[in-house]
């Protein structure tokens, strides 16, 4: 934002029209690199809303009628809108640029050359709402197909098919019909407490996980049980989570996860771990089941998860979305690190042509 206010006064407008506000946006994305969805409010003009140059984040826009005229809307996630009463438009296109007037008008315009599109795919792993719609796929449906993707790769000998909510929910949904397992709440959720795994400090994270999940001892003693979790970041709430099966009287529990292991860290507004705290950078598969205390352990591969999202395979020379959590390949050059990128990487291949 800052970076945007100087260039719209470097333009010299003492009242810029749309034209001057997209020429700041084009200047924005000139010498910004990396994530960003904006959304701002210029007193007495409008408001204005843009999006990184390969939307790694993202970013839709809806309207609705008033009865004398139309009312649009910018957001992170359709379900905003949904709320509201706006219907969904679209995603804003990446690298494009949305101004709303003060008489209500809307203007859009591309501000960069074309790019291709890479969404960050974690945002349908985990971040966004289930009943949210991003790049056009539902992000429920998107889970329950990593689900069943998951099924496929890495079925378990076991009784019943247990989630972790909330966001692992759908993904053991589609675990449960692919396996023919019967589903059950195993475990109880606090809808009270946040999310675990952005709380600053471990103490924190582990008292959450305490007061965000209890057992549902009556249908777990005894029985052989999958868990299904949506991610592993440091692995510290699935080693609560199976201990806390094993003391309902679990006779066996196994875990699962739908997407495939975080190596690497992300830079594009995430605050996710140093490399050195993420579990599956440091540990092998066997050492990271032992960290847990499951009987089994398993991830969906990377292939799998494009599956799940409707392609054939991850192409690794064209990938479609934005993976460096699971690959290493971060989408822009990432300046900010020691050493020179890696010639794998998108970033460095797209400057040297």
């Amino acid at each position: 934002l800052n970076v945007f206010a100087h260039e719209l006064q470097t333009l010299g407008k003492l009242n810029p029209c749309a034209d001057d506000i997209f020429k700041a946006v084009e200047a924005v994305h000139k010498r910004c690199r990396g994530g960003y969805a904006v959304v701002g409010l210029l007193v007495n003009y409008g408001v204005l809303g843009f999006r990184d140059p390969h939307g790694i984040r993202p970013l839709v826009i809806g309207c609705r009628d008033t009865g004398g005229g139309k009312e649009y809307m910018i957001a992170s996630e359709s379900v905003a809108l949904d709320v509201l009463g706006f219907t969904l438009l679209g995603d804003v296109e990446p690298g494009e640029a949305i101004f709303i007037d003060q008489q209500g008008q809307l203007h859009r315009r591309q501000c960069v050359k074309a790019k291709k599109l890479l969404p960050c795919i974690f945002e349908h792993v985990y971040f966004a709402r289930p009943d949210s719609i991003i790049d056009g796929r539902s992000v429920y449906d998107v889970r329950k197909a990593m689900g069943r993707q998951l099924a496929l790769e890495a079925p378990a000998d076991v009784d019943m098919v247990v989630p972790i909510p909330d966001s692992g929910v759908p993904a053991a949904i589609g675990y449960a019909q692919e396996s023919g397992l019967p589903f059950e709440y195993g475990i109880i959720r606090n809808h009270y407490v946040g999310r675990t795994f952005i709380e600053p400090e471990q103490q924190i994270r582990q008292l959450g996980v305490k007061l965000k999940h209890s057992a549902n001892q009556l249908q777990v003693k005894g029985k052989r049980i999958v868990l299904i979790d949506d991610s592993v970041v440091r692995g510290t709430t699935s080693v609560k989570i199976v201990q806390m099966m094993r003391e309902a009287g679990a006779k066996e529990v196994h875990m699962r996860i739908s997407s495939p292991p975080i190596t690497h860290p992300d830079f594009y507004g995430i605050d996710t771990p140093n490399q050195d705290k993420l579990l599956a950078a440091n540990r092998t598969l066997e050492e990271m089941r032992d960290f847990m205390g499951a009987d089994s352990l398993a991830f969906i591969s990377v292939d799998g998860i494009y599956r799940a999202m409707g392609f054939d395979g991850r192409d690794d020379d064209n990938p479609q979305f934005t993976d460096h959590c699971f690959t290493g390949e971060y989408p822009t050059r990432l300046r900010d690190r020691e050493g020179p990128p890696q010639q794998k990487q998108l970033s460095f291949l797209a400057e040297v042509g």
